[in-house]
């Protein structure tokens, strides 16, 4: 699987993607993760990628022309455009999976005031926000998006049985997790949990996972149409 990111400021992705898990997958050749500086796109001696916005208002807007060029050279047959935007739809794991099928992603990182309008309506396959919250450009999101589609490639890793028990897995915050020393500053690790029982151990982690979900994401288990259910999501998600 391959990924094209397009940004203004490379210097903001390069650090996460040569690190742990991300990392030994791309040397390994299991993911392909490309950073694209859209400047030499720009126009003019300084290279201008952005612009005042039509209609008045402060902060600038990245160009529509200046993101065409810089798509059109790592555009593919196959390729899957997202916009990363605050306005975009909320990134889940749902979407993690579902854009996990295709073979190349290209992500395009806002900046400044915004996006030209025309790149959402016309360049992009879909808008990606990682939250309801702003953040100086979309670089960030993006490796999230990354990170959270490339560990479901297969292979990248190590035991792929674990995506089957993580939260959101099945519309729930995963149960919580306990390793050694058995006892701490006197709080001791579950009784069940070293028991061998393998029954009843699973039938305490559901139920913990449950109790988690009300008390920190009572929205996941809403049937509601604003809500989520067992076998439904978790929204994180935006950038500008």
């Amino acid at each position: 699987m391959r990924f094209d990111l397009l940004t203004l400021f490379p210097e903001l992705c390069r650090g996460p993607l040569d690190a742990s898990i991300l990392g030994r997958a791309r040397q390994a050749g299991i993911v392909e993760v490309h950073i694209h500086d859209m400047r030499p796109f720009g126009l003019g001696l300084h290279r201008q990628a952005d612009d005042t916005p039509y209609g008045g208002g402060s902060g600038m807007v990245l160009r529509v022309d200046v993101v065409d060029r810089a798509l059109e050279a790592v555009r593919r047959p196959d390729s899957h455009v997202i916009l990363l935007e605050a306005s975009g739809t909320p990134f889940t794991q749902d979407a993690a999976r579902r854009l996990a099928g295709h073979a190349h992603l290209v992500l395009i990182c806002g900046h400044y005031e915004g996006v030209d309008a025309r790149v959402r309506d016309h360049l992009a396959d879909e808008t990606v926000s990682i939250g309801d919250f702003v953040l100086t450009g979309g670089e960030l999101p993006a490796l999230a998006v990354v990170d959270a589609v490339a560990r479901l490639v297969p292979g990248v890793l190590g035991r792929a049985e674990s995506l089957d028990e993580e939260s959101f897995s099945e519309g729930l915050l995963e149960y919580p997790q306990y390793t050694r020393p058995r006892t701490w500053r006197g709080h001791s690790v579950p009784e069940v949990l070293l028991s061998g029982h393998h029954a009843r151990i699973q039938e305490w982690r559901r139920e913990r996972a449950r109790e988690r979900t009300r008390s920190v994401r009572p929205d996941l288990l809403d049937p509601g149409p604003a809500g989520g259910n067992e076998r439904d999501r978790t929204a994180e998600g935006d950038t500008p």
